[in-house]
């Protein structure tokens, strides 16, 4: 199998608009999630970004009136990923989509009904840019910005593609929040993961993106090495109480990477700070042997941004393995499972060759991709 690469890249977040400045307010321990009055029935926190700041940022692509919020998020975030790109879009270059609700918002504005469908949207984002191929999209629950990335590896391998270009993200809506609600899932405060005193989510929104290729022309590149994904189909909601899906996820990308457990330096865990998904993560972990290695949750930083999260998590994770820096689990206090897990608590400087990515969602739907520095 030919190698893979997954190189520049670009968040848009309450945080920042690009990958840098994220990277420097979590150094900070800085949090994007507020106390929101205006967007549910009951004040809730949540990360939102700045309608105004967006269409500001936006104004010099096209005008912000004529785009969903979706839309402008993903297409501000792509446009910064291309410009930094070594390839340029051909024929052989995909165009992959990860979004878990879309442009929601499209149901209740001055937009058609029909720009709520996942295809309009895709079709947006191809007609933006001239991508010569048909978008793929990926709406795979909250695994699917992560799934995404994993898909782009394959189909590069397998020559379907040179290249690829993945861009993620979903936006807080009045209908997502109501949801978590009927679950009594929504945490009465920034939300807490891994912590004994966590009491659910918070909702975020962003836009995440990343070039992937076979070729690799940095001197020091990210190579995608191993991928794993299972549905352990136990649960339209509930995750596995053994944590059977992410375990088989994570041996399946172990065997491809061809390393061990403990040759894992990092884990960016999913950690939505709710009572069974942590748990779930926690064994699902301690199965895989994976207990001792440092690992972090980025809820506490973004909120749970569903079909971005995997995406955006994973570039945080890139310049962890860049900048040698294990970052601040936000949150975390005091260990709220019933197996061992080695939280990161304080942000330090520390040697990172590998790290995994992992993620779950509702359905049963699990993934594990595993990322590798490669220095020339």
């Amino acid at each position: 199998m030919k190698d893979v690469f997954i190189s520049s890249n670009t968040i848009v977040s309450p945080l920042g608009f690009n990958s840098e400045t994220n990277v420097l307010e979590i150094s900070k321990a800085h949090s994007g999630i507020t106390l929101h009055k205006d967007i549910s029935t009951m004040p809730c926190y949540a990360a939102i970004i700045d309608n105004k700041k967006l269409d500001k940022a936006f104004y010099t692509l096209g005008n912000p009136k004529a785009y969903t919020k979706l839309e402008k998020m993903m297409i501000l975030s792509l446009q910064d990923t291309i410009s930094q790109s070594s390839f340029t879009i051909t024929d052989k270059t995909a165009l992959i989509i990860a979004t878990t609700k879309g442009n929601i918002d499209a149901l209740n504005n001055n937009f058609k009904p029909e720009r709520a469908y996942l295809p309009a949207l895709s079709e947006k984002i191809k007609t933006f840019f001239n991508f010569k191929t048909e978008p793929i999209i990926i709406s795979n629950a909250c695994v699917s910005g992560i799934l995404a990335i994993a898909t782009a590896k394959r189909l590069i391998q397998n020559d379907y593609y040179d290249n690829a270009f993945v861009v993620g993200g979903d936006i807080v809506s009045e209908f997502t929040i109501s949801g978590f609600q009927s679950f009594q899932a929504i945490s009465e405060t920034p939300c807490k993961p891994f912590s004994k005193h966590r009491t659910g989510i918070s909702i975020g929104e962003a836009a995440a993106s990343v070039a992937i290729s076979n070729q690799n022309k940095a001197k020091e590149a990210i190579q995608i090495i191993g991928d794993g994904s299972c549905n352990d189909a136990n649960h339209i909601s509930g995750p596995s109480r053994t944590g059977e899906g992410l375990y088989l996820s994570m041996l399946s990308a172990l065997k491809e990477a061809k390393i061990q457990p403990e040759e894992i330096n990092y884990i960016s865990a999913h950690g939505t700070a709710t009572a069974f998904n942590d748990e779930m993560e926690a064994i699902a972990f301690n199965r895989a042997k994976l207990e001792h290695i440092p690992l972090n949750s980025l809820k506490g930083y973004y909120g749970h941004t569903l079909g971005a999260s995997g995406l955006l998590e994973t570039i945080i994770g890139m310049h962890s393995l860049k900048n040698n820096t294990l970052y601040e689990s936000l949150g975390f206090d005091e260990l709220g499972v019933s197996m061992p897990l080695n939280i990161i608590k304080n942000t330090t400087k520390k040697t990172i060759n590998t790290f995994l990515k992992t993620a779950s969602g509702f359905g049963g739907c699990n993934t594990a991709v595993i990322f590798k520095k490669v220095t020339h």
